[in-house]
């Protein structure tokens, strides 16, 4: 760093005689102080500046070299002794460093307190061969709807390294303006649950989209669906165990998931929702602010207990019929993993008065992730969501 120093007694007064005589050559100009960071500084004009010829030589420029950084405008040691301001240095332009941020982002991440929490904690990582993300989320609208759809991974699954088990997808029919979508909970006691929802979703949306194509937007077999997604799962217990002959009860062992999959039609002036379900994982409705189950979800037995007994793909009981009604203006349709429907309850607590306040209107998808994350104890599996919104206009004019 290279600091100023101060001209002698003589250098300042033939400095300064210097100065009036060009004062008396030509008008003062005023020099700025700084220049725009965009605009490089004025050249010296030489010319200018020449004595006359019967003058003596200048006195050599002495100039303080002055670290950038400090304010020339308030320095002190910019003012010679004599009580004349020294003329203005050109300042060079700086690069502003950015402000620290202020807000805290892992305490506005953090996640909502639902009752009494569960303890923070750094999840560790998922284990398996292939990458499986923590926390997936999506989101868009069509003319008719709004989609946000969100899967987290569970805390105990966090605590213990496993990955996250259930899995969702969705999808749009251009042509008829159908959405499909599904969500799965892998078993826990399977070997590779995670597989087994991630393909059953997949398969699901897939034939979906196949029969929606070919038909005026329904699923016109949701037998066949049902059979395609099974035979899909079975083919895949085979690759892995290398084992051609693998049926049921080994893909049960290693690949058993839960599955809701519906579709969303535009039809004659309204949406038809259309929905199956195989095991635990539900639908509900967000009407008149309460909540209604539609699909799936936990029984209470005659005791009044809730069994968590569950009949997973590939297991097909008997014939499946879908469940079929238009979505309400004003009406919010969730489908939902048991992660999600067993904290929600009866749909009078803390999660339903949590959910039923922020899904009034359509979130982000990370909000719906954040919302979804949400701690309290004793729940803590994975939780997914499909959430759909009529889409009306705003008085703006704006969807």
């Amino acid at each position: 760093m290279l600091w100023p120093f101060r001209r002698s007694a003589e250098e300042q007064q033939g400095c300064q005689k210097q100065k009036e005589r060009q004062e008396r050559q030509r008008p003062r100009e005023r020099t700025p102080a700084h220049e725009p960071e965009d605009l490089a500084p004025e050249p010296t004009r030489t010319a200018d500046r020449t004595p006359p010829a019967t003058a003596p030589a200048p006195a050599p420029d002495r100039t303080p070299v002055v670290d950038p950084r400090h304010d020339l405008m308030n320095d002190a040691r910019t003012q010679p002794e004599g009580g004349e301001p020294a003329e203005p240095v050109q300042e060079p332009a700086l690069s502003v460093e950015p402000e620290p941020v202020t807000d805290d982002l892992a305490r506005l991440w953090r996640p909502l307190k639902v009752g009494e929490p569960l303890p923070l904690f750094e999840p560790k990582p998922p284990s398996g061969l292939s990458y499986r993300p923590d926390t997936v989320c999506d989101g868009w609208s069509t003319k008719e709807l709004h989609l946000r759809l969100a899967s987290v991974r569970g805390y105990q699954h966090r605590a213990d390294g496993s990955p996250r088990e259930d899995d969702v997808a969705a999808a749009w029919d251009r042509r008829t303006g159908t959405v499909v979508f599904a969500v799965a909970d892998g078993v826990s006691a399977a070997e590779q649950p995670h597989i087994g929802s991630q393909l059953a979703c997949r398969s699901a949306v897939e034939t979906m989209l196949a029969q929606v194509r070919e038909g005026d937007g329904f699923v016109a077999d949701w037998d066949h669906l049902l059979k395609t997604v099974r035979w899909q799962l079975v083919e895949q217990t085979r690759r892995i165990l290398r084992h051609s002959e693998a049926g049921a009860e080994q893909t049960a062992r290693l690949l058993a998931t839960t599955l809701v999959a519906g579709t969303a039609t535009p039809a004659e002036g309204e949406v038809r929702i259309q929905l199956v379900s195989i095991g635990d994982s539900g639908a509900w409705q967000i009407k008149r602010e309460n909540f209604f189950q539609v699909v799936g979800g936990k029984m209470a037995g005659a005791d009044g207990l809730v069994s968590c007994a569950v009949d997973p793909l590939p297991f097909i009981s008997g014939v499946i019929r879908p469940t079929s009604f238009p979505l309400e203006q004003g009406t919010v349709l969730l489908v939902g993993t048991d992660g999600f429907g067993d904290p929600l309850g009866d749909g009078a607590g803390e999660v339903a008065t949590l959910f039923r306040a922020r899904l009034r209107q359509p979130v982000p998808p990370l909000g719906l992730a954040h919302l979804l994350d949400f701690s309290r104890e004793t729940f803590d599996d994975d939780r997914t969501l499909v959430v759909l919104w009529l889409r009306t206009e705003t008085p703006g004019g704006r969807p």
